[in-house]
């Protein structure tokens, strides 16, 4: 057996329900591709469910997990469920995740650079384009037009090209918990993947995403916040500064924003990366679409992973 099923897709859409069905009906075992879900004691805000998971809680808030962290770890739990004759299901809307995962990608293991980072965080997003077109024209010309818009991966895309030479350095690491940094490119080893991915209009996307964050208001993220920030953890020295569902709370705790205003942005900010998701994820062409709103979907996906597997 060397089968690997991926669900993804856009937050909302049902992912983990999903994953748990099929698991439950092919003997499989789930491994979670959300890069908010990696953090211990950040559970409401990122929807953590109760079901045993991998790559779930691995790092503190403070450690500055990436992409070549998920890759390593992700690798080792695929490894091991198939070595007890199970199918492994990748679950989840972290795009880059999943890539690294069945993929590859090259520049993986370039390690960030925290000084440089620090010196580009006040510039500009004309500043970083000039920059970077100026270091690496080639990399800046393969850029699509959303890329050039995100400082993040300006910033990331000027951290590769100056960082030609890869650090060879391997650290002893598990699946269950961070103690160093795999290094250098990683290969993916080859498997026979399929792809489901879930879609929804999205005018009832938007409606779900909504009832969410309202529920999840009510299950007491205010005081889960408030909790983490009492153990120490900073909105500058934690992923707290940079989730979606925490950090636009930040106001509120800062008391220049009520609790109406910050769910209004919340709520923003996640129709906003529903559709970066889906920008993300049409582009990939091996993705089986599957809309949320048809009526015994979830049949058809039944039949689909049925005929792959057996």
């Amino acid at each position: 057996m060397n089968k690997l099923l991926i669900i993804c897709g856009p937050t909302a859409t049902g992912k983990t329900k999903l994953g748990i069905d099929l698991a439950k009906k092919f003997n499989g075992e789930i491994i979670s591709a959300d890069s908010r879900q990696v953090y211990r004691g950040m559970d409401i805000g990122t929807g953590k469910d109760d079901l045993k998971t991998w790559l779930i809680d691995v790092a503190k808030p403070d450690f500055r997990f990436n992409v070549a962290d998920y890759k390593k770890y992700a690798d080792i739990a695929i490894e091991d469920i198939l070595s007890r004759n199970k199918l492994p299901i990748i679950v989840g809307g972290t795009g880059f995740y999943i890539k690294a995962v069945t993929e590859g990608i090259e520049t993986i293991g370039v390690e960030p650079d925290w000084e440089l980072r620090a010196k580009l965080a006040n510039y500009r997003i004309n500043e970083l384009r000039i920059v970077l077109e100026k270091i690496d024209p080639k990399r800046w010309q393969k850029m699509n037009e959303s890329d050039r818009q995100n400082p993040r991966r300006l910033v990331r895309a000027i951290e590769i090209a100056q960082n030609k030479k890869q650090n060879t350095k391997y650290l002893p690491c598990s699946p269950r918990g961070v103690a160093g940094r795999p290094a250098g490119k990683i290969q993916n080893t080859k498997k026979d993947t399929l792809f489901i991915g879930l879609t929804s209009p999205y005018k009832f996307l938007y409606q779900r995403i909504d009832r969410r964050v309202e529920a999840r208001v009510e299950a007491g993220l205010e005081e889960e916040i408030r909790s983490l920030l009492k153990k120490g953890y900073t909105w500058e020295n934690s992923a707290l500064g940079t989730t979606l569902a925490y950090n636009e709370w930040r106001p509120y705790f800062e008391n220049q924003k009520n609790k109406e205003e910050v769910i209004k942005k919340w709520k923003f900010d996640e129709h906003g990366y529903a559709r970066r998701q889906m920008t993300w994820f049409r582009k990939q062409p091996k993705i089986n679409w599957f809309d949320i709103n048809k009526q015994n979907f979830q049949e058809e996906v039944e039949k689909k992973v049925g005929n792959w597997y057996s």
